[in-house]
């Protein structure tokens, strides 16, 4: 185009910005920005939120030593486990310790997996909620064993995320700082099983007697099925639940391949679990003495005085004559003490039906009035005051201010010798010879000497025992008796250790309470009431028995004290509430227990 000279020279315009798609390389550049930002806010972010879940995290290296409760162990005269109070631990195994089928079994139950994961295992967590969702109830867990030590180590059973957290980060921790050999060890050593048993070899001695080092394969399998519920599984309390969970283990164990089909079935066919040794009772008594015995804070094992055939034996007649014959008659409750007559040392202690029902021990708490059976107080204060077996008393109607005694059965006897009166226990004459020697004061002093700790009424009635006494100080009291006279303190603990040294047990030894002759003629008066008089129903046959009977007023109380080839038994029978029973007499229900223990003893 022609443009004139002189005019202005045309700008052509700038071209338009080209509209569309940005660049490529231009917005994955951003993207990749934010991505870096984002990444870096994330990482701060889950830094931030670790720091706040760990805050308060225990130091794993102290946890590893962490504090526990001093173990007491209760022992029977054989060294049979009867109780355990604490916690209680055997010696720290390696794996090379155990037999390789213990932390199979532990393996193959617990993480199958765990050899492989790195602490957490999500197909293990998949496959557990698989089978509980299938069976309809909780069959396995998801934690590892990892996870399990983390939570056992250091942490509480809460269950808030906040735990949970912190669980995981203990996990990883411990998958970095140990090998999975050491974690293992550290589970089996560790980890509870129930009847305060804490480690494989805790729980190979309270439930088997021996050290984990020698458990067989079924034995394993019961240890390893008990961390899920030590309650529910415990052989102790339940041997069926305890079988069928050791089934389970073997059948893991196939599965796994860490055993055959065949071991798991030779070894299913092995599962037999003890009779579980009773003896709560005893138990609670026994380790009331303990701070007696062994210094505070110190793992100790007490060797008892309990006979665990007689305890069993006890308990067991006991129940069997509450639950017959003493339904019938409205006897809901009973107690029985064995002791040796000798030293005073306790081989069974009842305290009732049922320890499972209740601990209360009416055998050591309960205070009762023990009727009769307080007369042979009486009457070896007539003999310190120069009568004899064969001297006479005079059973006729009698009258003390306003109170008069009667006798059980109708009539009076007239003169008759302190032997048949004591037989037949009269009670006029008891209430004479009391006056005559002394009066309750004196009677009261004797009871004491020979171990009645309680304080007794001074009142003429005390002759028919009307004050209040325990059936274990009643029957260890009656042992001077029996031994040539000499008291004697009932007794538990034969022997003790603390932290595996043995220590020295005290205890009181008998003391001459009694003139020897005179304890004789107690004998002979006490033989007359089994052979003739009101105990008759306690006659042990081929064996020399001999004892007293006891009833209280309205049929509330009724006692047996007695005694066989140096074994005291002492019964009592009644209810609670001091509810009457129905005709119910030291010389039926008592005396009858006392023949069924008496001739099992030996």
């Amino acid at each position: 185009m022609y443009q004139a000279k002189g005019a202005p020279r045309a700008v052509p315009p700038e071209p338009m910005e080209q509209l569309g798609p940005r660049p490529a390389g231009r917005l994955g550049w951003r993207l990749l920005r934010w991505g870096i930002i984002l990444a870096i806010w994330s990482a701060l972010a889950a830094t931030l939120l670790a720091l706040w879940f760990a805050r308060d995290l225990p130091r794993p290296e102290d946890a590893l030593d962490a504090v526990r409760r001093p173990s007491l162990v209760l022992q029977d005269q054989a060294g049979n486990l009867v109780a355990t109070y604490g916690d209680v631990v055997g010696d720290a195994l390696h794996l090379s310790d155990m037999p390789a089928y213990l932390p199979a079994a532990a393996v193959s139950i617990e993480d199958r997996r765990f050899w492989s994961h790195s602490g957490i295992d999500p197909l293990g967590i998949a496959r557990a909620v698989t089978v509980n969702v299938f069976s309809g109830r909780l069959r396995q867990g998801g934690s590892t064993i990892t996870q399990q030590v983390a939570k056992t180590l250091f942490l509480t059973n809460a269950r808030t995320m906040r735990r949970k957290v912190q669980e995981l980060l203990l996990t990883l921790w411990l998958e970095r700082h140990f090998t999975k050999q050491e974690i293992l060890e550290i589970w089996l050593n560790r980890v509870y099983l129930g009847a305060g048993a804490w480690g494989v070899d805790a729980g190979a001695r309270v439930y088997f007697g021996i050290s984990a080092r020698k458990l067989a394969l079924w034995q394993a399998a019961v240890l390893a099925g008990l961390p899920r519920a030590p309650s529910r599984f415990n052989p102790r309390t339940d041997p069926s639940a305890a079988a069928a969970r050791a089934h389970e283990v073997l059948a893991a164990m196939v599965q796994t391949g860490a055993i055959t089909a065949a071991q798991a079935a030779d070894a299913a066919e092995k599962i037999r679990f003890s009779a579980h040794i009773g003896g709560g009772w005893f138990a609670d008594w026994a380790t009331s003495q303990a701070d007696a015995q062994v210094p505070p804070g110190t793992d100790a094992v007490l060797r008892s005085t309990l006979d665990s055939r007689v305890q069993t034996l006890a308990e067991t007649r006991l129940r069997t004559l509450l639950d017959g014959p003493g339904v019938k008659v409205g006897a809901s409750r009973g107690a029985v003490v064995v002791l040796d007559a000798a030293t005073g040392a306790v081989r069974a202690l009842v305290g009732g039906r049922n320890y499972a029902d209740g601990a209360y021990n009416r055998a050591t708490q309960a205070r009762r009035q023990p009727g009769s059976a307080f007369k042979a107080f009486v009457w070896l204060a007539a003999l310190e005051h120069g009568q004899r077996p064969d001297d006479t008393v005079l059973d006729a109607p009698l009258r003390i201010g306003k109170w008069s005694p009667v006798d059980f059965e109708p009539g009076w006897r007239g003169e008759v010798t302190l032997e048949q009166a004591f037989a037949q226990s009269l009670n006029t004459a008891s209430v004479r010879l009391e006056m005559a020697n002394g009066g309750p004061a004196a009677v009261a002093a004797v009871a004491h000497r020979l171990g009645i700790a309680e304080k007794l009424p001074a009142l003429p009635s005390l002759a028919l025992g009307t004050g209040e006494v325990g059936l274990l100080e009643m029957t260890a009291s009656y042992a001077a008796f029996f031994n040539g006279g000499h008291a004697v303190t009932p007794h538990a603990i034969l022997a003790a250790t603390a932290d595996r040294k043995p220590v020295a047990v005290a205890w009181a030894a008998p003391r001459r309470a009694v003139d020897a002759d005179l304890a004789a003629m107690m004998v002979r008066m006490m033989a007359a009431v089994v052979r003739t008089g009101t105990g008759r129903a306690a006659a042990v046959p081929g064996r020399l028995a001999a004892g007293k009977t006891g009833t209280t007023q309205d049929n509330r109380d009724a006692w047996f004290i007695g005694c066989v080839d140096g074994h005291m038994v002492g019964v009592w029978v009644g209810n609670d509430d001091g509810t009457p029973m129905r005709g119910v007499m030291g010389g039926g229900l008592p005396a009858t227990l006392f023949r069924e223990i008496a001739s099992n003893l030996r």
